[in-house]
């Protein structure tokens, strides 16, 4: 049977995670350097215990004043530091409500460049590897984050976007350029379907753009967020498709 897991970021300040809870399984928290803080990240963390959602490190740029989405120049070793920071800083809190974290996915422009700048891809697997050899690593099907994970032996999850369009090379279009996010839940539910049931997506230019979906990602900021979730979740239930964890044991 196939089966996807349904991810979501979340302990960013938006005020829905509480209402995003039921629809999801996994949840990527923000560690402070975008968004959150101690107290937010515990109280995720609390949620993802109460409603058995996985929870994950959503580590970024020190940037918040740009909410993590500014690309930055840095070094593979200050990008390394950055993400050994955020991660043991939620895994510390986490330890603390017997919860062990399931995967790591880097957020915003740290996402996006590490899916093509293969050095940045290596120093965040290599930040990962060396916490906790078992953590999952989330990051664009195809990307340098998803090859230099598997190049390390660690476990990695293809991700794709349920509210986001693509380029021809498979790359997410820049949020900067007209029609990168699809706010229309039809389309939404769409390439969700065409990505996961086909393993394609429909790139902005109507070029068909193979991918490998293992697990969706819905902005929690989006402004149809909790509609769309609980749209996307029934439908994909109602096509014989089971949504899971990435963690197959229980939580």
């Amino acid at each position: 049977m196939q089966h996807v897991d349904l991810n979501c970021d979340m302990g960013e300040g938006i005020g829905n995670d509480e209402q995003l809870m039921p629809y999801i399984t996994s949840a990527n928290i923000a560690c402070g350097y975008h968004a959150g803080d101690a107290e937010t990240m515990m109280q995720t963390l609390q949620l993802c215990k109460q409603f058995r959602v996985a929870a994950g490190a959503h580590p970024s740029f020190p940037d918040r004043a740009n909410f993590g989405r500014l690309e930055m120049s840095c070094t593979p070793v200050e990008v390394y530091q950055w993400v050994q920071l955020q991660v043991q800083a939620l895994q510390l809190l986490a330890s603390q409500l017997d919860i062990n974290l399931v995967h790591v996915k880097p957020h915003g422009a740290l996402y996006n460049q590490a899916a093509r700048e293969q050095q940045l891809a290596a120093a965040i697997a290599q930040a990962v590897k060396d916490i906790d050899p078992h953590l999952i690593v989330v990051g664009l099907s195809g990307s340098y984050l998803i090859t230099e994970a598997e190049t390390l032996g660690l476990t990695t999850a293809s991700e794709v976007f349920a509210d986001r369009t693509y380029q021809d090379d498979g790359s997410l279009t820049p949020r900067t350029q007209p029609g990168a996010l699809i706010e229309e839940e039809a389309a939404s539910i769409q390439q969700v379907l065409q990505m996961v049931k086909q393993g394609s997506v429909m790139a902005l230019s109507g070029k068909d753009v193979p991918l490998k979906a293992e697990t969706i990602c819905l902005h929690g900021d989006g402004i149809h967020a909790t509609r769309f979730a609980k749209a996307l979740r029934k439908t994909l239930e109602s096509e014989g498709i089971t949504i899971q964890s990435l963690q197959k044991a229980p939580l």
